[in-house]
């Protein structure tokens, strides 16, 4: 059934644009009302398979699940915030013990936030007072939030930091984007050359090794395009964080919780962090952020660093209640996230060989990108048409989010049925069929 907007809608969105500060509003009209598992509904009944896990965050299901929603009702008729980093409280230090679990051995410190874009900001003031160093290194395509602290790292789009400069100590270097080389080589004969640019470059000509405390890096590129570098890409970063005494910050914000089929992303890539940072899908849809040390690296002085919600108990309830079903079933999750992937891929693939628009597919697990192109060869990204196929698959009951340029990322709750899946793209693909159509046509009808 084709999604009709009526005038509920249309005057939701007229309200918000006359006493709302302008966010990143998507191009389609989307006021969601409720949900579960797979679907949402908008105020005016529309039903939407979901794509966009909400940004990664619903990764059990549209509203969570039933456990998560129980757990934060009792926690409600308990008490809702405790003051955690000033008083002490029972409930997040059992779910402080329980999170390490998930962590590579010897971590074991946590300082609860409320976003990702906290949960980074705290990360930037551990690596400082840890090292007592105070540059960071960040990459091209790089999105660790928009807070000013965390935006100084932050590289995916200029007009993200358009006017709210100058930054902090941060110095941006090229991410591992094969598809777009940012140094025009091609892997892996180029030896992972981007790794070796910070070393004859910026850590040569512009500052010394031993005065930087961290390297933040997203183990799957974000906001950025869903960029999934080589293997051997973090390796590479690793040996130079060590040979430098740097501290190595994963940013597990959306691609971690299990997104690729490992709760931490970055053990994909067989390499392990000095501190990770999580936030998104913790919550189970409420707002918390974490970052997590290495034990060895010991604390910090009291009153340094604080807040007033982290640790709300909520929240708390809600991410504690989501890990303990993520752990009760993490075998049957991993299994179902890779199947689910390897059917994604396989559809997906299938539309690059078919149709010009489709330039680059990528992802792991259900985490998945989609490049859209001009054409194959030139490689010009099609941005207009992707706001067209988001839209056109819009009206037609899916939702789907960009990403970089002109990427569509595929990201359904972990949850997905296979039904859900199947339906969902074939919606997908007749969009991306009509668009590349209508180009196909206009350029027949250029060329006579």
């Amino acid at each position: 059934m084709k999604v009709e907007i009526d005038g509920r809608i249309k005057r939701i969105i007229a309200r918000d644009k006359k006493v709302m500060i302008t966010t990143t509003r998507e191009s389609y009209p989307f006021v969601p009302a409720h949900g579960e598992g797979d679907f949402v509904y908008d105020v005016s009944g529309n039903k939407f398979i979901d794509f966009s896990s909400f940004i990664s965050v619903y990764n059990l299901g549209i509203d969570g699940n039933k456990a998560i929603r129980s757990a934060v009702k009792k926690q409600l008729d308990a008490l809702t915030h405790s003051a955690f980093t000033d008083y002490y409280g029972e409930l997040p230090v059992r779910f402080a013990e329980k999170l390490v679990t998930m962590f590579p051995s010897g971590f074991g410190r946590v300082f609860f936030s409320n976003s990702g874009t906290e949960a980074n900001e705290a990360a930037i003031k551990f690596a400082r007072i840890f090292t007592k160093r105070q540059y960071m290194l960040a990459f091209y395509g790089g999105f660790h939030g928009r807070t000013l602290g965390s935006l100084s790292l932050t590289a995916s789009r200029a007009v993200q930091r358009e006017g709210f400069g100058p930054f902090g100590s941060a110095i941006h270097v090229p991410f591992a984007y094969c598809y777009r080389c940012p140094l025009k080589q091609e892997y892996p004969s180029c030896g992972i050359a981007c790794v070796d640019y910070i070393k004859d470059y910026p850590l040569s000509k512009e500052v010394s090794g031993k005065e930087v405390a961290g390297i933040i890096i997203e183990p799957i590129q974000g906001e950025g395009g869903y960029i999934v570098p080589p293997k051997d890409f973090f390796k590479k970063i690793r040996k130079l964080a060590d040979e430098n005494g740097m501290l190595l910050i994963d940013d597990e914000v959306q691609a971690g919780y299990m997104r690729t089929g490992k709760f931490l992303a970055l053990d994909n890539f067989g390499v392990k962090a000095d501190i990770y940072t999580m936030a998104k899908a913790l919550g189970g849809g409420l707002p918390i952020g974490a970052t997590i040390t290495r034990r060895s690296l010991g604390n910090i002085p009291a009153g340094s660093h604080a807040n007033t919600f982290g640790g709300n108990l909520a929240s708390i309830a809600a991410a504690d209640a989501s890990l303990r079903y993520v752990q009760r079933n993490m075998k049957n999750l991993h299994k179902g996230i890779m199947k689910k992937g390897r059917y994604l891929m396989k559809r997906l693939n299938e539309m690059k060989e078919r149709y010009e628009i489709v330039g680059d597919v990528r992802g792991m697990g259900l985490m998945i990108g989609v490049e859209l192109v001009k054409s194959k060869k030139g490689k010009e990204p099609a941005v207009k048409e992707r706001e067209k196929i988001l839209e056109e698959c819009f009206y037609n009951g899916l939702i789907l989010l960009p990403a970089g340029a002109s990427t569509i990322r595929v990201i359904p709750p972990l949850t997905v049925s296979m039904a859900s899946l199947e339906k969902g793209t074939d919606i997908f693909e007749n969009a991306i069929k009509k668009i590349d159509g209508s180009r196909q046509y206009l350029r027949n009808v250029v060329e006579q």
